[in-house]
């Protein structure tokens, strides 16, 4: 490779499928550059990623871990990041800050779908990225077929920089297409250079014209050399890599195997010599090179010990401890700053340009907020991308009820953690309910308020707000009379009771002439009728429910508004089992957005839970997918995502929104309504 002049500290993000081996790499990557002494391993739960409670019970990355070193006298800031598109949230803040991404996938064709939302996401945002196919050691595939699979869930075009060769299905080692050199892999050491097996020349010679042939797509002065028969010197095929990765408009792929390490080494060359530097990724969210101090937050953490916690990256330095900084909104005075190596982190004095660290003590700073001593944001600072919509709900309640403050304040702090979560009050169902991004991300949120918070909750599946509401119209009569000594009770009113067109609400009026029932008296039968509407004879809240006030009697010394409130309800409770009651339930509008070759099983989906599919089309803005809408009962909604990506390799995902109400008969209504009944007895007895 060509000399090169040193770079300031750059930040390159570890992103791919569930068990691709991204913690591996980055043991591997740290282990070489020596910042560790020794590797650990997932299985073993010692890795300087997945340091959380949560994830090293898991097996699993379920947040970002940071981990800062140097290679060849340079500082470069590696951030793993979850696998599972549960934990998407955690993934895209963390990609806003990186000067370039490696997506680290495994070479089995059928596992590339696994990458089109991300690579979505990183063409969507221009950040650089290269691909590294890791577990190359095993039997498999061959590279070209991996190779189809992966440009085929990706825009901008790939490049393979290197071809492997071995005997048989055993790969021990590869050519760069570049220098035309050969390496044979060495377990925990670097490459060792051979001469150029004669099995591997014909391959090696195809793929690198094949690789010249792509990059002169984007230079002009290579296609005329190609077109000459010009063979192009490697300085001028590094620059192009370099400016093609840099402009996102050409991914390489490496490979390697990260347990082994193998390709480790020269995966950090080429991100040494082809990534661009911070000044790149700061002019990509919307800030020069000119201006005050800056530093963006991707990332916040309350430690047990050490309280909040904000991940930054710094776009335009020297920021001291101690300074103060603003987002606009708030301000707050550093309170300590720290570089990471996962868990483990080393105090420093100052924050330098390109710089990967922990501040503390922000509070009232949120992740993604962009700081400066003024607080004034830039003029071309680009919106930070919003937290995925939530999919799943589990309704939860402190197992002692005097821990009810103390779990609003761990809830606010889990939201601040990760804004995928969300955190409400039903008023339908009197719920707390709190919504994720799947399964996993709900248990990991609980496991947190356990473990982190000492909070003992109660979880389960949340209520459906059924409704009720009537299909026949009845008058009512109705009279409260009680005599116990000294003043009574008396209110006598008539009602009408009829329903109202879907979505009609409920309305009330009165039309009491003669003085029947004075007006003062009018609002507590209307608030007898309200309260009464909150739980219909079939257990649940009425809608679209009319009812007029038009006759009845008081008594100069018993009537009060107590009394009329009490006979505005007992003609409810009376009158509206006769009312034909009838359950209502709540129906969604479901966008439903898969790849192509799954739009079949997805309406067979919506089938199965009783939807109804309203059409499919192409999805704006991504080719290959669909979107497909349909109405579905809430009900049926609980697992939908759990289905959905077990049915489409993790990739399908959905949008909703309340729609309507529509009448639910039959055995199913049946059953809802003893459910309710016996929901409520229980709560009696209790």
């Amino acid at each position: 490779m060509p000399t090169k002049t040193p770079s300031g500290p750059r930040c390159a993000a570890l992103v791919g499928p569930y068990l691709s081996g991204k913690t591996t790499l980055l043991e591997s990557l740290l282990f070489t550059t020596g910042a560790i002494p020794r590797k650990g391993s997932v299985k073993d739960g010692n890795t300087v990623g997945d340091g959380s409670p949560a994830a090293r019970a898991r097996k699993t990355s379920v947040e970002v871990s940071a981990a800062s070193t140097t290679f060849m006298g340079e500082a470069w800031t590696f951030l793993d990041l979850p696998g599972s598109i549960e934990f998407a949230n955690e993934v895209r803040t963390a990609l806003m800050v990186a000067d370039a991404a490696i997506v680290v996938c495994e070479p089995v064709p059928e596992r590339a779908l696994m990458l089109a939302p991300l690579f979505k996401f990183l063409d969507d945002h221009a950040i650089p990225h290269l691909v590294f196919i890791n577990k190359i050691d095993g039997a498999g595939p061959r590279v070209r077929e991996v190779m189809e699979a992966l440009q085929a869930v990706s825009t901008r075009p790939l490049v393979l920089r290197q071809v492997p060769f071995g005997e048989g299905d055993t790969i021990s080692g590869y050519v760069d297409l570049v220098s035309e050199r050969a390496y044979q892999y060495q377990p925990g050491r670097p490459s060792k250079l051979i001469a150029l097996p004669a099995a591997a020349a014909d391959q090696e010679k195809e793929a690198r014209q094949g690789l010249i042939e792509k990059l002169a797509d984007f230079d002009d002065k290579l296609l005329e050399q190609l077109l000459e028969d010009s063979i192009p010197s490697k300085d001028q095929i590094y620059a192009q890599l370099t400016k093609t990765l840099g402009d996102d408009r050409l991914v390489p792929v490496l490979l390697g195997a990260a347990e082994r390490d193998y390709g480790v080494r020269r995966l950090l060359k080429a991100l040494r010599h082809e990534v661009p530097e911070a000044s790149v990724a700061a002019a990509r969210v919307g800030l020069g090179e000119a201006g005050e101090p800056t530093a963006q937050v991707f990332k916040t953490v309350y430690a047990a010990h050490t309280g909040k916690q904000s991940l930054v990256r710094v776009w335009k330095g020297p920021i001291a401890d101690g300074a103060t900084l603003s987002d606009g909104s708030a301000s707050a005075r550093v309170g300590g700053m720290a570089r990471l190596v996962g868990q483990q982190q080393t105090k420093v004095a100052k924050a330098e340009t390109g710089e990967v660290l922990s501040f503390s003590r922000l509070e009232g700073i949120a992740t993604g907020a962009t700081l400066s001593p003024s607080g004034k944001a830039p003029a071309g600072l680009k919106a930070w991308p919003a937290a995925p919509a939530p999919l799943i709900a589990q309704a939860i309640a402190a197992a002692n009820r005097a821990d009810d403050v103390k779990l609003s304040g761990a809830l606010k702090r889990l939201v601040e953690e990760d804004p995928s979560l969300h955190v409400e009050h039903s008023p339908d169902t009197n719920e707390l309910l709190l919504w994720g991004q799947g399964e996993m991300h709900l248990a990991v949120a609980l496991d947190c308020l356990k473990t982190q918070y000492n909070l003992a909750v109660i979880g389960h599946p949340p209520q459906v707000p059924y409704k009720e509401t009537i299909r026949k119209a009845i008058t009512q009569h109705a009279r409260h009379k009680r005599q116990s000594g000294g003043h009574g009770q008396f209110a006598d009113v008539k009602v009408e009771i009829k329903p109202l067109p879907r979505g009609g609400g409920f309305g009330f009026e009165e039309k009491i002439v003669g003085g029947a029932i004075p007006r003062n008296f009018i609002p507590a039968v209307e608030e007898g009728v309200r309260e009464y509407l909150k739980r219909g004879p079939l257990g649940f809240p009425v809608v679209d429910a009319h009812v007029t006030l038009f006759d009845g009697q008081f008594h100069d010394v018993d009537s009060s508004d107590m009394a009329f409130k009490t006979a505005g309800g007992l003609a409810m409770r009376e009158g509206m089992p006769k009312c034909d009651p009838v359950l209502l339930e709540p129906i969604c509008k479901v966008d439903i957005s898969v790849p192509t070759e799954y739009t079949s099983k997805v309406q067979r989906i919506i089938s199965t839970r009783r939807g109804q599919i309203l059409g499919f089309d192409a999805k704006d803005g991504w080719p290959g997918w669909d979107q497909v809408g349909a109405y579905l009962p809430q009900s049926e909604m609980g697992d939908l995502i759990i289905e959905l990506r077990s049915a489409t390799m993790g990739v399908g995902s959905f949008t909703w929104a309340f729609d309507h109400l529509t009448e639910l008969t039959g055995k199913l209504a049946d059953r809802v309504t003893a459910a309710a009944q016996e929901k409520e007895h229980k709560q009696v007895a209790s």
